[in-house]
């Protein structure tokens, strides 16, 4: 294995590590897609989770990104990121070789079991991003951050959504064929994940890595200096405070949908496939909008973009699940996925960005990890309250009586869930006021973005392209439904 470190990295160096990192990044997806939080959480559902544990799987990823403290100060000694990197990877990526043999020889302790499991893998996950964001911090050219990870997003939703899909129906079909053995079909996508996961190891090695230029800091100086830049403190506060609003309500989506509205693995598939594909559509677009102006500016459009449609999921039930349900989460899949794209692609580039280049391990770090406590308190704070709020509603109705009859037309009716989803929506708009303070070069007003947007969409085949998606991706939902008897 070459863990060689070069001073200089000539032109066609560079462009064959980055073919690497955009190949790492489809074994990436696959393994993510294998194990995603849908299947994990209906793995964990069968072994006889509570919300609380739902809760605690969600919180354990962000909760363990506090190892980046320690992974700061590892970088920081070894000087060498690939080594880290590859090593940590390999070690976090086996735990789920561990999860997926859990149904055939860990069944009466598997929630305990996977707990562990996901919080070591976690752990040596957090290590290995650390090293993995300072190393291609200085590999990938500032001025083309958001057009190269726009198309390795979106290369990777492509694999995603056709590997969503087919996991999605293998795990409807496996029960109904072994309906004694349901846990085992998840096993075979965790395993599957693992493999994916090896193969993404092959392709890290594959990556050059230039010297670090970072200036030797005591580690106690390290972990402060991004608390006294005043610009990317206002960035960790954005941060931190969005990370909260987003990872209070969106780990029990999937939840919701199981439990609440009844709906099956494969719909839930599909109504993902929709959100990944409105993401795709638009991937590109918020790209090249974010390298002609600023991540910020696209944040200021898509944030508020994606708040409305957490909003939008209190009115799927009203209190119980009604005609309207389905199209308008279909509704919502598709339009989240369009403000999503913007969303992860420009936070993730905007960190990149502001962090300086000397320095770019413990920025990078520290913002990784406030994210990451935030991440981790609220699906806890969120799973340990949903059977608190199971028993307690708020309804609005308006009610007519006439000579005819009485008749009640629902307004909103607020349950469980939905308070998470209100508390969320809220909270956001605190984060985008933070948003507001953030300097970066080349920002400008929402309405360019917005005028930009509108041209990129008219553009020919965009608006046509992203109808069809809908259309194709709406009509399979609404068809499974029906053959579902949903």
């Amino acid at each position: 294995m070459n863990f060689k470190v070069k001073d200089t990295l000539t032109e066609e160096e560079v462009q064959k590590g980055l073919k690497s990192v955009i190949k790492d990044g489809l074994a990436t997806q696959a393994r993510v897609t294998f194990t995603s939080s849908i299947f994990l959480v209906a793995f964990a559902l069968r072994l006889g989770a509570s919300n609380l544990i739902i809760g605690l799987l969600a919180a354990i990823p962000p909760l363990a990104q506090l190892f980046q403290i320690p992974a700061i100060y590892l970088v920081k000694k070894v000087r060498k990121r690939k080594i880290i990197c590859v090593y940590t990877s390999a070690i976090s990526r086996t735990f789920w070789l561990l999860i997926a043999l859990i149904p055939f020889l860990f069944d009466s302790i598997g929630l305990i079991l996977l707990l562990m499991a996901l919080l070591f893998n976690t752990i040596f996950s957090a290590i290995s991003n650390c090293s993995w964001n300072s190393w291609i911090r200085d590999l990938i050219p500032s001025n083309n951050l958001g057009d190269f990870f726009s198309k390795r997003m979106s290369l990777a939703m492509a694999i995603g959504i056709f590997l969503s899909l087919t996991a999605g129906f293998f795990i409807d079909e496996w029960k109904k064929i072994f309906p004694a053995y349901a846990l085992h079909g998840y096993s075979i996508l965790f395993f599957m994940g693992f493999i994916a996961g090896m193969i993404g190891i092959y392709f890290i090695l594959a990556i050059p890595e230039p010297r670090m230029i970072e200036k030797k800091t005591k580690f106690s100086k390290l972990v402060l200096q991004p608390f006294k830049n005043k610009n990317f403190k206002n960035l960790i506060a954005f941060s931190g405070s969005w990370s909260f609003a987003v990872n209070l309500a969106t780990p029990f989506f999937t939840v919701y949908m199981l439990k609440m509205l009844g709906l099956s693995i494969s719909f839930v598939i599909m109504l993902s496939v929709l959100n990944q594909m409105a993401s795709l559509a638009f991937l590109r677009i918020w790209g090249r909008l974010s390298d002609s102006y600023s991540n910020k500016s696209v944040l200021a459009v898509s944030s508020p973009f994606f708040l409305l449609c957490v909003f939008a999921w209190t009115f799927t039930t009203m209190p119980d699940k009604h005609v309207l349900s389905i199209p308008l989460l279909i509704a919502i899949h598709f339009f989240m996925g369009i403000s999503l794209a913007g969303v992860n692609l420009a936070s993730r580039n905007i960190s990149l960005k502001l962090a300086p280049r000397e320095q770019a391990t413990s920025y990078l770090a520290t913002n990784s990890i406030i994210n990451s406590i935030s991440a981790s308190i609220a699906p806890i704070i969120g799973g340990g309250f949903a059977d608190f709020l199971a028993n307690r509603q708020i309804n609005w109705k308006i009610t007519y009586s006439g000579p005819e009859g009485r008749y009640s037309i629902p307004m909103f009716s607020f349950q469980q869930w939905d308070f998470f989803f209100i508390f969320a929506f809220l909270i956001g708009l605190y984060s985008i006021r933070r948003l507001a303070i953030i300097k970066e070069e080349g920002e400008v007003e929402k309405k360019v973005v917005i005028n930009r947007l509108v041209t990129e969409i008219k553009r020919p085949n965009g608006l046509q392209s992203l109808l069809l998606i809908k259309n194709k991706i709406g009509k399979r939902v609404v068809n499974g439904v029906k053959r579902r008897g949903k």
